[in-house]
């Protein structure tokens, strides 16, 4: 079996997971905040996330959800994280296609 021949697959179903996670990770903070709940997620893990290919879910779910929307950190942050997560991808997916 060839890697070569996965790895578009592998990296998609990856992707995918990760936003979802991160959507889901951003609905769950939203409903935390409306009953003043303390152990809420912190901005650091939706950040991380968002570097580690999870930049999507975390936009999405912040406007689906209205969720973080007024905190500039979030506006500029999320979209230069997406910029980040898809020239990874790109440059991995690049790599491993040379063997």
């Amino acid at each position: 079996m060839n890697i070569q021949n996965n790895l578009p697959y592998v990296l998609v179903a990856i992707y995918l997971t990760i936003n979802l996670l991160a959507f889901v990770l951003m609905l769950i903070d939203k409903n935390k905040s409306r009953r003043n709940n303390s152990k809420r997620i912190s901005e650091a893990m939706m950040f991380f996330l968002s570097i580690f290919f999870g930049a999507i879910g975390v936009y999405a779910g912040m406007f689906a959800f209205h969720h973080k929307t007024r905190k500039i950190i979030f506006i500029v942050g999320i979209p230069l994280a997406m910029i980040q997560n898809v020239s990874f991808l790109y440059v991995l997916y690049k790599f491993f296609q040379s063997f």
